[in-house]
């Protein structure tokens, strides 16, 4: 087995907020494989079943657009090198504008390629190479997702959370457009974005959208905890159930407790909402964008770098 370096054990604490020795004998248990680490570390019930990636920081923003009328919505992520410049407020000014652009765009390359909003005379391309002259540092289109409602009436709000690190965009539909123009409505948009925020472990509409191999994954963890060793089968299996059950239902937007109202749950928010507009409404889909999730941030030393800029060694 490959020697198991402190660096990889600090991940894998990072990633799951385990203590250092467990996540050394876990690496230990599986050779240094860091996904089935992981799952050691869930079956002992050290690690919880959070999403690793949202523990991966890098710097930049995430803005959104929402078209007049709420028929496009847009949700952006661009990243920079460093908080200061972050909190510039020209890259301010560039994020806002480009999540605008994207919403006219159908994938990074193509919004690069399109004259910059308030330069037509350049790409947005070389409008960002102008800015990381001037700035001083490296920047990037990282990803966006673009909500349009196409057939159908209904909504779609977003929702900017802890200063451009989080970002929500949802869509909801109804069979009219006459919610659309209800408060009531246009309130439940905001709301379901600020939910989606506020659950990292959210990542489906319904527990029925849940794939029958994310499902079987977790049964698989269940049974393999120490605290089933000595039941029989049979008992095994209900607790099990009973487990995987709660663990989808963590899952699934519409079995959350209601953040502002926790005696009710989100589908219960959703019903209500229905009763005063007379319509059906559906959740259809939601994004959620962390800043730099699944990103590695350069490691440095900070008396290299000061010796660096000394031009010195």
């Amino acid at each position: 087995m490959a020697e198991i370096s402190a660096k990889v054990v600090q991940e894998l604490r990072q990633k799951t907020g385990a203590g250092m020795m467990d996540c050394k004998k876990a690496l230990k248990e599986n050779d240094g494989d860091m996904e089935k680490s992981i799952d050691w570390l869930r079956q002992k019930g050290i690690a919880t079943a959070g999403k690793k990636s949202d523990r991966i920081a890098a710097e930049g923003l995430v803005d959104t657009y929402i078209q007049p009328g709420g028929g496009v919505g847009v949700l952006l992520e661009v990243n920079c090198q460093t908080d200061f410049v972050a909190r510039n407020e020209a890259f301010k000014s560039l994020v806002k504008n480009l999540a605008q652009q994207a919403a006219s765009a159908e994938n990074v390359e193509s919004l690069l390629a399109q004259p910059y909003i308030e330069d037509k005379s350049v790409t947005v391309e070389e409008f960002i190479k102008q800015a990381i002259a001037k700035l001083g540092e490296n920047m990037q289109v990282r990803r966006f997702v673009k909500f349009t409602l196409e057939g159908t009436q209904g909504i779609v709000d977003s929702y900017i959370h802890t200063g451009g690190r989080v970002g929500v965009l949802v869509e909801l539909n109804t069979k009219t457009d006459a919610p659309s123009g209800r408060e009531e409505f246009q309130n439940l948009g905001r709301n379901i974005a600020m939910q989606v925020a506020a659950c990292p472990n959210v990542e489906y509409v319904n527990v029925s959208e849940v794939p029958p191999e994310v499902a079987q994954k977790e049964k698989d963890i269940e049974m393999g905890r120490d605290d089933l060793g000595n039941k029989p089968e049979n008992i095994k299996e209900k607790i099990v159930q009973g487990r995987i059950e709660k663990r989808l239902k963590e899952m699934a937007l519409m079995d959350q407790p209601y953040i502002r109202d926790q005696s009710i749950s989100v589908e219960d928010l959703v019903k209500q909402v229905k009763a005063q507009v007379g319509e059906d409404i559906e959740v259809r889909r939601f994004v959620r964008y962390v800043l730099g999730e699944g990103i590695e941030k350069q490691e440095s030393n900070f008396a290299e770098e000061v010796a660096a800029q000394m031009g010195t060694k």
